[in-house]
């Protein structure tokens, strides 16, 4: 679940309580004429904690299911984070 609040941040609900994103990844992919994407987000504890979310979303709806990456959707992802420096950092998977 995702929401929008007073200060126009967005929050997302975990198990440690709600969240605020930070950042968000999202790695369209494609299997056959099936669409849909992978979405990698970092979210901040209400105590400051750092969380990591990955999901995947398909006809615009995002759900928490298994997210299975190719190969060379991770060498997408790896590249992806150089935009995403904080992501980058938490993941440790480098930019670039």
């Amino acid at each position: 679940m995702k929401c929008v609040d007073a200060n126009g941040r967005t929050k997302a609900a975990t198990p440690w309580g709600v969240a605020t994103l930070v950042d968000e990844l999202t790695l369209p992919q494609r299997a056959g004429e099936k669409r849909f994407a992978s979405v990698v987000q970092l979210l901040e504890a209400p105590r400051g904690e750092k969380l990591v979310r990955f999901a995947y979303s398909s006809g615009g709806t995002t759900r928490r299911g298994p997210v299975t990456l190719r190969l060379r959707d991770l060498e997408r992802l790896r590249a992806a984070l150089a935009e995403h420096p904080e992501l980058a950092e938490v993941l440790r998977l480098g930019g670039g």
